[in-house]
């Protein structure tokens, strides 16, 4: 078929449909109403891959700052089933993937919440608490292109410091006519061991033109089921890490809680070096399986009673409701006497961690049901006026709500525990990808051995607003340029509830019989890992204190049902009386709906921003070039308030290495806190083509980047429950600034034929006020500590013994008075007497801005090229990236580091001819920091490289125009992620995820 094209220069402003589209309008018709008089000549359209391809390198060209583009191939297809997905093929750009789906993205190695996603043009609300945008909300059939800005414009809003990404859906009169198209897939997902079978998604657009083209509607929607599961490895809340001597007079054991003395260990680092060496805290398998339904829509109703004005009214709806059920079995190490095998310094860590204990401890068998969901709903406007040929003005507003809620009576998250007190020692190989657990006495586990131990329901609920309202325009001077102008003003309000209800008798409750056989149906851990291998103890035979030890490796163990033993247990362990906090059933075996008693965040922003811009474009000798120079002035105020419990005075010791806090029916404290900052953001983006088809782009900008929400937060938690290595809290800050960047851009780029280029860009970042956790020692709220005291320090003397079972049962002989030390249901309490035991410290983590500057640098190679009219074509790019911002792994200290940096490679070859389309991509992501701190301490979680191989196949029915039947295949060579801690050694996470496949067919007319 053919089309009118309007013609354009090289360098033409026709990108203000995109810059337009980025600050507020929609700005289809100011297009065509620039090129109106502009001379009009006939061109072939192409479709498909190729014409995917053509259309974003035009975007690219005719930029005028550093953009790459992605398009919709035809209405409705997009070149990945998963928006993240597809995005990653941009050079610079990767993703966080969730249950082996992308669903976040990182440009130019800043992490999600440092960069900006909108959806034409406007700002969305999410429910992460963060600044990061969940990609696997919205389907990619809705989608009809996306931009990345990876260089700053006057008329962008701010918050992206690696880039800006604006999502475009279809308007109508952005067609000639009828545009209509349906999709049926069925996906068969090879993660899932409970259902093998195929998922339903369906996608369809209608879209069309009235009244000779002055009013438009276009309606697309999705609905997309699928079933998923994954397979992992963890060591639970991580490493606790010790420098290898503690004092000048180091006598041979390390005195804090969780070290290794010297003696009886193989390769443990010498007292008198300066290395550090890190003990696990569990090992655990957990099998998990999901269920996903996700709903998208949007109605655009268009209407332009004259040619020069354009009214838009648009509705967008969007849901994702997630089931999880998962099992587990672990064993978490109490640091009883340990005999192992480290490698070498500076940085040691365990291949064999190996602890044998006086008495069983337990092998803990969970099980979990829960279920979250997500929606998003809001309404625009959007007013576009030509006022004269010098004058453009727009106007939007949209209010967009996104709200998070749990979906299951039993919470947006749980664990149900059960244990067998069995185990008589403890092994974790960890010379493998896969650590392997050996507990002493779990091969003879029977399902009478199964005691229900502590549990936790968890509802937690995020609702987000936002309001924005934008005014723009452009003023023509016509041989000296334009102006661009505009005005906003944005309202985010953050609102976020948790409510926990939590039992700690995690020495177990019941007796033997309590429990039919039934409950327990037997399981294989090692036949779920299909991919993934680990060691077998054999290799620690040439160490003789384990040359022929009988390694009990876990295997088998009880796969549960959650439900049914809940059930159960709610029938025969439910205290008597009212239990405060016991849930919306009063059992303690469900969730609370009662978010008053426990956590209540509430963060409103409110930001006001106005911009001008002047753009001029001109030749040096016979070199077109254009110039673009602007400002921004941003101003933001942050108001938080929060109220959180308020607890009794004393801990309360209730099991070996357990203590918990009481929490006050009912009592509160409030807080309220605000912070305020403002900024003038300078941009230059010089453009100028040196020799034809050959184009030089350079920039300079400020940019700022928000903290989370999470972190605006105010108020102090307190974790409910502690052990001897203390106490732990956090706090939020809403005085923390933006992170604030400058930015330098140079990029060179030749567009050698239709839809080949070759590009080379080169960019470096100055960051300031990097914000990093900082742990404050606090003893408010006072609380006395059971576990540190005159007692205390009684027993061990008396005892000659620092283990807690052996002081717990002599302070209980000694001390037993029926008040502050007693025995309750079998097991020994000690409560916290004030002014007599120690006041509990408090290691509260507190986010903090830094002063100290931070570079950033990198290069990005992209070549796209297609072999004339043959049907082949090739897309690669590999982008470095660089920082000086570094996690040290050998210190010890609280760090600031980026999270995300990593360099990245993608290779993309397809072919396009005759109604056949075949393409094959390949991605690939070194290395990179995913945190700097977790339970056990300011240790840092890496994910290491990970690639991953993805496939689609689509042929264009003969017979039937507009059918084709498609086949896709992501993650095909069934690729696992590994993440580790200081060393490789140090493994963190393994999660085994699949391959999946869909079978569909798309009828478009």
């Amino acid at each position: 078929m053919t089309q009118v094209k309007f013609k354009k220069s090289k360098l033409a402003s026709s990108l203000s449909l995109i810059l337009g589209a980025a600050t507020m309008s929609h700005a289809y018709a100011a297009e065509e109403q620039a090129s109106a008089n502009s001379e009009e000549v006939e061109v072939i359209e192409v479709t498909g891959i190729r014409g995917a391809a053509i259309r974003s390198m035009d975007v690219k060209r005719e930029s005028t700052g550093i953009v790459d583009a992605l398009s919709a191939e035809d209405i409705g297809k997009f070149p990945d089933s998963n928006l993240a997905e597809a995005l990653q093929r941009i050079s610079g750009v990767s993703i966080d993937r969730n249950n082996g789906e992308g669903q976040k993205v990182s440009i130019r190695g800043f992490g999600p919440d440092r960069n900006l996603v909108l959806l034409n043009g406007r700002q969305l609300p999410n429910t992460n608490g963060d600044r990061s945008f969940n990609f696997d909300n919205i389907a990619a059939e809705v989608v009809s292109g996306a931009e990345v800005y990876k260089t700053a414009d006057a008329k962008l809003p701010t918050g992206g410091l690696g880039g800006t990404i604006n999502i475009l859906t279809n308007m109508p009169l952005q067609n000639d006519g009828l545009k209509a198209g349906i999709s049926v897939k069925g996906l068969h997902d090879t993660s899932s061991d409970e259902n093998s079978g195929i998922t339903p998604e369906l996608s369809g657009l209608y879209s069309d033109v009235f009244a000779d083209g002055k009013f438009g509607v276009s309606l697309s929607g999705s609905y997309q089921k699928r079933e998923s599961g994954n397979q992992q490895a963890n060591v639970g809340t991580g490493w606790r890490s010790f420098p290898a001597v503690v004092n000048q007079d180091w006598s041979g054991s390390n005195a804090q809680w969780g070290g290794v003395p010297y003696e009886n260990q193989v390769n443990r680092p010498d007292p008198a070096s300066d290395s550090i060496y890190s003990v696990p805290q569990t090992t655990i398998y957990r099998f998990e399986e999901e269920q996903r339904t996700r709903i998208n829509s949007q109605l655009v109703l268009q209407f332009r009673p004259i040619e020069n004005f354009t009214a838009t009214v648009d509705f967008i709806y969007a849901s994702k409701e997630v089931d999880r059920q998962a099992n587990e079995v672990s064993a978490w190490y109490t640091f009883a006497p340990s005999e192992n095998v480290w490698t070498d310094g500076p940085v040691a860590s365990p291949l064999l961690y190996s602890e044998t204990y006086g008495s069983n401890q337990d092998l803990s068998m969970a099980a979990s049901v829960s279920g979250t969901k997500e929606t998003t709903s809001g309404v625009g406007l959007n007013l576009e006026w030509q006022v004269s040929d010098s004058l453009s003005l727009a106007l939007d507003h949209h209010s967009t709500t996104a709200e998070g809620t749990p979906n299951s009576p039993w919470g947006s998250s749980n664990a149900l525990s059960m244990a067998a007190f069995v185990r008589t020692s403890a092994a974790t190989d960890f010379t493998g990808d896969l650590p392997v657990l050996a507990v002493g006495g779990s091969s003879a586990v029977t399902p009478q051995d199964m005691r229900v131990t502590g549990s936790f329901f968890r509802n937690e609920e995020t609702d987000t607003e936002v309001d924005q309202t934008q005014i723009s325009g452009t003023l023509e001077l016509d041989e000296w340029g334009s102006i661009d102008f505009g005005a906003s003003t944005l309202t985010t309000s953050n609102h976020f509830k948790a409510v926990q209800v939590q039992r700690n008798d995690w020495g177990g409750v019941g007796a033997a019989g309590d429990f039919d056989d039934a409950f327990f149906p037997e399981a294989s851990v090692y036949d779920k890992f299909d991919h993934v291998s680990g060691g077998d103890f054999s290799s620690f035979d040439q160490y003789p204190q384990f040359a022929g030890r009988n390694w009990e490796i876990v295997d088998r163990f009880f796969m549960w049902d959650f439900e049914s033993v809940r059930a159960r247990a709610e029938q025969l362990y439910t205290p008597p009386g009212v239990v405060p906090g016991a849930g919306d059933c009063g059992t303690l075996f469900c969730a609370s709906t009662d978010y008053a008693r426990d956590t209540d965040r509430f963060v409103e922003e409110k930001m006001t921003s106005v911009y001008f811009q002047y753009n001029y474009e001109g030749e040096i000798g016979e070199m077109p070039f254009d110039v673009h120079v602007g400002v921004r002035y941003e101003k933001t105020d942050v108001d938080a308030t929060s109220a959180v419990p308020a607890y009794e005075n004393y801990g309360r010791w209730e099991g070996a290495t357990e203590t918990v806090l009481i929490q006050k029916p009912n009592e509160f404290v409030y807080e309220t806190q605000s912070g305020d900052y403002d900024h003038v953001l300078p941009s230059i983006n010089f453009n100028i083509e040196p020799i034809e088809d050959f184009i030089v782009r350079a920039a300079f900008s400020q940019t700022i980047g928000r903290a989370w929400y999470g972190n605006l937060q105010g108020g102090t938690t307190v974790g409910t429950q502690y052990n001897r290595g203390g106490a732990s809290g956090s706090s939020g800050n809403p005085a923390l600034l933006p992170l604030e960047s400058t930015n330098l851009d140079l990029s060179f780029e030749y567009y050698y034929d239709e839809g080949s280029y070759v590009s080379l860009a080169w960019f470096d970042k100055k960051v300031k006020n990097g914000i990093s956790t900082v742990v404050e020692t606090r003893n408010t709220p006072e609380i006395y500590d059971p576990m540190n005291g005159p007692k205390v320090d009684e027993a061990r003397a008396a005892t000659g013994s620092n283990a807690d079972d052996i002081v717990r049962q002599w302070i209980f002989d000694n001390y037993e008075d029926g008040s502050t030390v007693f025995m309750e249901d079998g097991k020994i309490i000690i409560l916290g007497v004030p002014n007599v035991d120690d006041i509990l410290d408090i290691n509260v983590s507190i986010p903090s801005n830094s002063s100290e500057e931070q570079g950033y640098d990198g290069l990005e190679l992209t070549l796209q090229h297609l072999f004339g009219d043959s049907g082949f074509g090739v897309i690669a790019n590999y982008t470095m990236v660089d920082t000086d911002n570094t996690f040290d792994n050998a210190s010890l200290d609280p760090q600031q580091a980026e999270l995300g940096i990593s360099d990245t490679a993608n290779f993309v070859a397809f072919y396009d001819n005759h109604g056949f389309q075949a393409r094959i991509a390949y991605n690939w992501r070194d290395e990179f920091l995913v945190s700097t701190g977790n339970d056990t301490g300011p240790n840092p979680r890496y994910t290491e490289a990970y690639q991953q191989i993805d496939f689609n196949v689509s042929y264009d029915i003969p017979s039937v125009e507009g059918l084709a039947v498609f086949v896709e295949g992501i993650n095909i060579t069934n690729e696992y992620s590994r993440q580790h801690g200081r060393s490789v050694t140090e493994v963190l996470n393994v999660t085994e995820y699949g391959a999946r496949y869909l079978l569909g067919a798309r009828y478009t007319f």
